[in-house]
């Protein structure tokens, strides 16, 4: 198979779906995270493990040096001596996983974005149409019928999604400004996205009510079954994953309060939908907002709320609070045309359906799977590390870990060196800031990237001095004292992860 005259047509003959070209240094850009040489390329398409859909450059037969590099080790096509590469067109050191791969691209291990599968950056690149032509009506159309299977509706026809041009925060203010009226609203707020709920309902609700517990704290569902023994609320909101800590917030007995006491429940389901089960039918949600950029696997820019169809009819009998995110218009049109008020991000919907399609191929379930595996490699590989997280794993959402920083270690130089190896971790927010960092796993993240990860991070983490000594409170507002994180002991780093 590995002759000199490798080319386009030869690899076409083998995979009539593969297009590649070759880097100057004999190796094979597939236009992924990755460049890889053409015959672990070969070997990951033959096991279909790793389709190959990219577009791609014509190339130039493959000669037998080129092939001979193409198979080397890194440092011995880098010519470096450290086995470490540096890319050029991003200025970016490159290391090797098991001498053969080097990194293109930034591994984002962060809750949102995300990698995108390739096919997506083809999707994005489709087509020029308009969106009030039945092109788009299609396209909107196979997108709201995908969201409905995501969420396992069983009912179908009492549901409906919309699809709005606008981050995560602009589906949630389209919720609270379109959906409780001149009504009262309860927030439930245990971290960062809670209190914004909050600020985003006082601008659009004079009868705002608020439970809040301290951030990665979890609720109590006596004290706000007692609120709403004494409080008249009409509608009930609260975010599902709360990224700030990784808590997942419960969602069944929250809805059952709401559904005994006659409110509304609208969640939050920016960050967990796609990675966790939201079963709107069983917890009794009117209304729940995702967004394409985290779970799902998109780009950032458009966001969905799917709901009730009797609940969307009623908005229109509220008194308009906006023009952009009135959920009412958006609802009138997707029932009486299958488009959207505004001109959309047509090459974001493109690139939302193949997100969509890519998930539901894989199946719901096995995605859900899949992250959770991740996640918990991810921790088991922490934990080895001697690594410490911010609340129980029993409570953690399988979109990230929150981890506690080590005594000897300054977060923004964690950061920094991870980000020397092309990875990127989120750090804390507001009271956890400088105290976290948080690893996220969705997104094309590969068990390779995973042991990469680690090995980075093992090798960071050696490198960290010791004279620092920063005690946290976890949990902020808590009345407990000052909780130390402990030291990060070296010598119990294993050799290898």
């Amino acid at each position: 198979m590995f002759t000199d005259d490798i080319s386009v047509v030869s690899v076409r003959d083998i995979f009539p779906n593969a297009l590649v070209f070759f880097t100057e240094d004999g190796f094979a850009q597939t236009g992924g995270r990755f460049s890889l040489p053409l015959p672990i390329l070969l070997i990951l398409q033959s096991i279909n493990r790793y389709p190959i859909t990219f577009r791609a450059a014509q190339i130039a037969p493959l000669s037998a040096q080129k092939r001979a590099l193409a198979i080397a080790p890194l440092h011995l096509v880098s010519g470096s001596s450290h086995g470490c590469a540096t890319d050029t067109r991003a200025g970016r050191k490159a290391a090797p996983v098991e001498g053969h791969m080097f990194m293109d691209k930034f591994l984002l291990f962060t809750p949102g974005p995300v990698n995108v599968a390739a096919n997506l950056r083809v999707a994005i690149s489709s087509e020029d149409i308009c969106h009030r032509e039945t092109d788009f009506d299609t396209l909107l159309g196979s997108i709201e019928d995908k969201l409905l299977s995501l969420f396992q509706i069983e009912k179908r026809s009492r549901y409906r999604a919309v699809v709005i041009t606008g981050s995560g925060t602009a589906a949630n203010e389209a919720m609270l400004s379109s959906v409780v009226g001149d009504g009262q609203v309860l927030i439930l707020s245990n971290g960062e996205f809670g209190e914004r709920l909050h600020k985003t309902s006082q601008i659009h609700n004079a009868r705002t009510h608020l439970i809040e517990v301290p951030w990665g704290q979890a609720f109590d569902l006596d004290r706000i079954e007692a609120y709403l023994d004494v409080h008249k609320i009409d509608v009930i909101a609260m975010v599902h994953h709360e990224t700030c800590s990784g808590m997942l917030n419960p969602l069944i007995g929250i809805g059952a309060l709401a559904k005994a006491h006659n409110a509304l429940f609208i969640v939050d389901g920016v960050s967990s939908v796609g990675a966790e089960p939201v079963n709107m039918e069983r917890c009794n949600i009117a209304f729940c907002s995702s967004s394409s950029s985290k779970a799902i696997g998109s780009y950032p820019g458009l966001s969905i709320v799917i709901g009730r169809r009797k609940h969307f009819e009623k908005l229109k009998h509220h008194k308009a609070k906006t023009t952009y995110l009135n959920l009412a218009t958006f609802y009138e049109f997707l029932k009486s045309r299958s488009q959207t008020p505004n001109t959309p991000a047509i090459p974001l919907f493109f690139a939302l359906e193949q997100a969509l399609s890519n998930l539901l191929a894989e199946g719901v379930e096995n995605r859900f799977a899949a992250i959770r595996r991740r996640a918990e490699k991810l921790r088991c590989g922490m934990r080895k590390l001697n690594l410490q997280f911010l609340i129980d794993e029993k409570d953690m959402c399988c979109v990230l870990t929150t981890v506690r920083v080590p005594k000897s270690v300054d977060v923004t130089d964690l950061r920094r060196r991870l980000r020397e190896s092309a990875i990127i971790i989120y750090e804390g927010k507001g009271c956890f800031k400088d105290k976290v960092f948080q690893v996220g796993n969705i997104g094309e993240i590969s068990d390779i990237d995973i042991a990469f990860f680690l090995r980075t991070l093992r090798d960071v983490l050696l490198a960290s001095p010791t004279d620092r000594n920063i005690p946290v409170v976890p949990i902020r507002g808590a009345k407990s004292a000052a909780l130390p994180l402990g030291g990060f002991d070296q010598a119990a780093l294993p050799v290898a992860v």
